[in-house]
């Protein structure tokens, strides 16, 4: 697929402005893992809360330094000196701060570049940082669901939760 500079640029913009939005979102669901069950799991076919926060993290970060270098390299893994929740949470701020800031740098003949996942697909470079935000977003909502049946509670996402209304209507009638 080619693109002209015009459409990198405007598809550079968007992404990066989505990605600062959504990062700061993923960061809070994943600290909202409950510390005191962060081995639920709905079904055993299904990854535990804190394996599946990891996973998002992980394979977004991988993504998005593939974008940076031109190639995707998904050896790279989670440390595992982090154990809870928020070790993650933190982490993965820290890390999509340097993505983010690496992505800024980038010319726009190397967010044109094609870049190739394992023979599957092949698109330009900026079109993965899309890619890589459906993919977090997709898996961001399973987490969510683990939330609450784990005795937590689902932070704002893209508006109030059940938590905030109820918060809400308690502070009205006082």
């Amino acid at each position: 697929m080619q693109m002209t500079n015009e459409q990198v640029q405007i598809l550079h913009q968007v992404a990066l402005r989505t990605l600062e939005h959504e990062a700061k979102t993923t960061q809070r669901v994943i600290d909202a893992i409950p510390a005191h069950n962060t081995g639920y799991k709905p079904d055993d076919a299904s990854m535990c809360s804190l394996e599946l926060a990891k996973h998002i993290a992980g394979a977004e970060l991988a993504f998005l330094r593939g974008v940076v270098s031109g190639q995707f390299d998904f050896s790279e893994s989670i440390p595992e000196s982090l154990k809870t929740p928020s070790d993650v949470a933190k982490w993965y701020g820290a890390e999509v701060e340097k993505s983010l800031a690496d992505l800024r740098a980038l010319p726009t003949e190397k967010l044109a570049q094609i870049i190739d996942f394992r023979g599957v697909m092949q698109m330009p470079a900026v079109m993965w940082v899309d890619f890589a935000l459906h993919h977090t977003i997709h898996h961001r909502g399973q987490l969510s669901a683990h939330l609450r049946a784990a005795g937590g509670k689902v932070p704002s996402i893209y508006g109030p939760t059940y938590e905030d209304r109820q918060a809400q209507k308690a502070a009205s009638a006082t």
